[in-house]
């Protein structure tokens, strides 16, 4: 049992868009992970992606409307619901799930591998 600074650990990412398991519980990870632009249009057939922005905000896309997310903010995106999250600036965030998401086919951006930078819009 050890305690965890969630804002110490996010800082220390190199890579945008990716996740680094901190702990689990009752079958969940939590992870923390950093974002800037914004990931590929994606959905997880298989589980919920759960947000806690702890840093920054995010504007989690959706077809049917965005949600905008700021410090402390909680957000749960049910299995199967397509999304895309945006961060026009850095942000720091939480997720929760059974499973890493950090993957092409998680909506992981190919720019975002080895610390790379968001394409210029």
């Amino acid at each position: 049992m050890n305690k965890i600074n969630l804002a110490t650990e996010a800082a220390g990412l190199e890579e945008f868009w990716s996740q680094r398991v901190l702990a689990s519980a009752n079958g969940n990870l939590f992870k923390v992970a950093k974002g800037i632009g914004s990931t590929t249009w994606h959905r997880h057939a298989d589980q919920d992606e759960t947000f806690l922005v702890l840093e920054g905000s995010i504007t989690i896309q959706l077809r049917t409307g965005d949600v905008e997310l700021g410090a402390g903010d909680l957000f749960v995106i049910p299995r199967g619901v397509e999304h895309c999250p945006l961060a026009r600036e850095e942000a720091r965030f939480l997720l929760v799930g059974p499973d890493v998401t950090s993957t092409a086919a998680g909506g992981k951006p190919e720019w975002s591998h080895e610390g790379g930078t968001p394409p210029s819009s």
